[in-house]
């Protein structure tokens, strides 16, 4: 169902068909028109949440300071803004991240703190009880979603856990999708900034078998387009969605929901997709991933 150009058409994933028989809502957490789950002197912070994940997207003060006392697994760090930059401290030893990067922190004793405030993503996987007990969204995870296996974290960095860093300048490249980073709990896809609506003769409604998408609007407005395949049953039924998020705002897409989003702006409108743990039809092309080099896949998975 991609546009023919797209590239994701290469996709062994694309070719499926979902086999489902029961499903889950959609989660629409708008962060713009919600009270911050924490305020304090270090800012305001939103939590929402998947099956695998929490996302804290926090609007902080200059001098904020943001400290995980003993972080059971990796986390990633994104820096949005050119202006803001981070420095995150790991075992003793300080990194200065430049704005517009992403960044991983290793399980452990970590802060990241911003100078001079600015906004800031921290992505963590559900197994940081603290974070995922205090999302506004919470209540919707009280039991396991259909569709999702257990999450299991991929294998360790090459060379070892330290803080790592990537800058998010990374020009396009014919045939490759965003602009893809990974570690061993999450992969983050920066889509590129879109100017004005998309075109609504090229969208692309497509369908994952096991496993969330979480959509984060950084910029603009996004109309999320959701359908949920019929079934025998008539009561696992559901009406599709047309759901319209401001930014900043989360939407979690859960499997095997066919789904589509729309910029909506005249402006800039812009999303980062999130998956938790990595994807592996993604990691399977060569040259999507653009940190490769530094976190393996797991050995039973062969490249395309």
């Amino acid at each position: 169902m991609y546009n023919s150009s797209d590239p994701r058409t290469s996709l062994a994933t694309a070719k499926s068909g979902p086999t489902a028989t029961e499903f889950s809502a959609a989660e629409y957490l708008k962060f713009y028109d919600m009270r911050p789950s924490q305020e304090d002197a270090n800012g305001k912070t939103w939590l929402g949440r998947g099956q695998n994940f929490v996302i804290a997207y926090s609007e902080s003060q200059p001098g904020a300071a943001f400290g995980r006392d003993a972080q059971v697994d990796e986390y990633v760090v994104l820096l949005p803004d050119r202006e803001s930059s981070a420095t995150i401290t790991w075992e003793g030893r300080t990194e200065t991240v430049a704005g517009y990067s992403i960044a991983f922190v290793p399980p452990g004793a970590s802060t990241v703190s911003m100078p001079d405030g600015g906004r800031l993503v921290r992505m963590f996987t559900t197994r940081s009880d603290d974070l995922a007990s205090t999302c506004a969204n919470a209540e919707a995870y009280a039991s396991q979603h259909p569709n999702i296996p257990p999450f299991e974290p991929w294998p360790e960095p090459r060379g070892g856990f330290k803080v790592r860093c990537y800058s998010l300048d990374v020009p396009a490249q014919p045939g490759r999708f965003g602009r893809i980073f990974r570690c061993t709990t999450f992969m983050v896809n920066c889509l590129p900034e879109e100017q004005g609506p998309r075109d609504t003769t090229r969208l692309s409604p497509h369908y994952h078998d096991d496993f969330e998408q979480c959509s984060l609007a950084l910029q603009g407005t996004y109309t999320h387009h959701i359908r949920w395949p019929w079934t025998a049953d008539l009561g696992a039924w559901r009406a599709d969605e047309h759901e319209q998020c401001g930014s900043p705002s989360i939407t979690v897409i859960p499997p095997p929901a066919i789904h589509t989003s729309r910029g909506m702006e005249q402006g800039v409108n812009q999303l980062v997709d999130i998956f938790s743990p990595p994807r592996v039809d993604f990691s399977q092309k060569q040259g999507w991933v653009l940190n490769a080099d530094d976190y393996p896949m797991p050995d039973t998975m062969e490249r395309n």
